[in-house]
């Protein structure tokens, strides 16, 4: 059985993107993106909202840029051997192999596809996660908190939910982004 796992890289305030979409300010340097990519080698499946789906599917072809940095090639492989589920009622087509797309999302569905899956999902998107945080599937919340607030915007987590959280991992990167990662008790 797999556990559901949320991450993102997220502003000191709680915001995944600022007021205007903008994500620029959190752009990994290279040990935290090496960090990433040895954290997700567990993920089996990446549960997607549209929206991060579009900014994800550049690593289907990432590795033909030239100059990509070893790090980027790494993490291309990464995600490239994952299979993806898309939760869209208005795309039409995927740009990836091994995707997906559902038009809704269907907790119980999701609970069936963890017991099913032999390796971790994540689910990617403030939006989506708050479907499955408000629906009691995610396992643990990992946030890789940046050294900037950006006063408004996106948040991580959605209002209105209490979740009581165990920490388990805590670390340091470059970057002066700092790891956290927590299994959900309730919520």
């Amino acid at each position: 059985m797999g556990k559901l796992i949320y991450s993102m890289l997220t502003s000191l305030d709680g915001y995944t993107s600022d007021a205007g979409g903008d994500f620029d300010w959190a752009v990994p340097d290279a040990e935290t993106h090496q960090f990433i990519n040895d954290r997700t080698r567990s993920v089996s499946t990446y549960l997607y909202g549209r929206r991060m789906y579009e900014t994800m599917a550049y690593w289907e072809t990432a590795h033909l840029e030239p100059d990509q940095p070893e790090v980027g090639l790494d993490f291309a492989r990464v995600w490239q051997a994952a299979d993806k589920v898309v939760y869209s009622s208005t795309l039409t087509e995927v740009s990836s192999e091994r995707t997906r797309i559902e038009r809704t999302f269907d907790p119980d569905a999701v609970r069936r596809l963890k017991e099913e899956t032999s390796g971790d999902l994540t689910i990617d998107g403030p939006t989506l996660a708050a479907h499955a945080l408000r629906a009691g599937l995610v396992d643990e919340i990992a946030p890789y908190l940046t050294s900037v607030a950006v006063g408004g915007g996106t948040r991580f987590l959605p209002d209105g939910l209490r979740l009581d959280l165990d920490l388990l991992e805590e670390r340091r990167l470059g970057g002066g982004i700092s790891f956290l990662r927590y299994r959900v008790l309730s919520g």
